[in-house]
């Protein structure tokens, strides 16, 4: 499958993050932080889970690696980004502060995204939809100390395969995929997510909370997911035209591809 390589400090119309996990020890701060600076955008969206509070809550863990991930962000703010920040399910207390600014970082409930085409996009952390969706007991293991041990084994994995040469690879998203029960949540789950945008008139969503990096369309409603930086490191980003793609920051050793297929996928819907 043919990639495409951003060059240096890429510039996009619109970046979208989720499930960043700081405070985590899952969380992919190195890979983060090389994204953040060879990126630049004028909207950066925050989608949910950006801090984990239940980790925080049971082990403060705080490197100095995701203190640069928020003096980064903070930085991106105080240069002229316009950052929106919708809190998620494990930074929940942030959505007291839902409606005010600090640092210029504006924290809501949702946002509508206008892109450049003239799409209207919901863009809000997603676990909203958890009760209508009834989460499995597998998934919720998935976010629980299990999932912990999974993400571990992750990095020992992806540790052996940079001795060898090989390319990053997420053993959770691959056991993720292969589980019945979850496979069954995340299409229960973007079905939830599709019938709400629906039901207010917008052409699309953006959202994160499953872990799951995709684009696709459900009639004329586009479903987005930003995905995470705990197994996959993805980002959706909006072009100067308004397409919107996947970035995949952990493929290979380039750091930045993004694929022909979910890039097809787009363009219908950015017309």
């Amino acid at each position: 499958m043919k990639s495409i390589n951003p060059p240096q400090k890429k510039r996009y119309r619109s970046i979208f993050i989720s499930d960043l996990h700081l405070g985590f020890k899952g969380c992919q701060a190195d890979l983060l932080i090389d994204f953040l600076n060879k990126t630049d955008s004028d909207y950066l969206y925050l989608v949910g889970d950006i801090f984990d509070g239940w980790e925080l809550k049971k082990r403060p863990y705080w490197p100095d690696s995701h203190q640069q991930v928020v003096k980064l962000i903070l930085n991106k703010a105080a240069n002229g980004t316009r950052v929106i920040y919708t809190p998620g399910n494990h930074d929940e207390r942030a959505r007291d502060f839902c409606g005010h600014q600090f640092d210029r970082i504006e924290v809501k409930h949702s946002a509508v995204h206008e892109t450049s085409a003239g799409k209207k996009m919901l863009v809000l952390h997603g676990d909203q939809f958890d009760t209508v969706v009834k989460i499995s007991p597998v998934l919720a293991h998935l976010g629980s100390t299990m999932y912990g041990h999974l993400l571990f084994m992750n990095r020992i994995v992806n540790g052996a395969r940079r001795l060898f040469g090989k390319p990053y690879w997420s053993l959770a998203a691959h056991l993720k995929h292969r589980v019945k029960n979850v496979v069954s949540y995340i299409g229960r789950f973007e079905e939830a997510v599709i019938n709400s945008t629906r039901s207010q008139q917008l052409d699309g969503v953006i959202c994160g909370h499953i872990h799951h990096a995709e684009i696709t369309s459900f009639g004329k409603t586009l479903y987005c997911n930003t995905g995470d930086w705990v197994e996959s490191c993805t980002a959706l980003i909006e072009s100067a035209d308004g397409q919107l793609q996947i970035l995949r920051w952990a493929d290979a050793d380039e750091r930045a591809t993004e694929s022909e297929e979910e890039h097809d996928k787009a363009l219908p819907e950015a017309a």
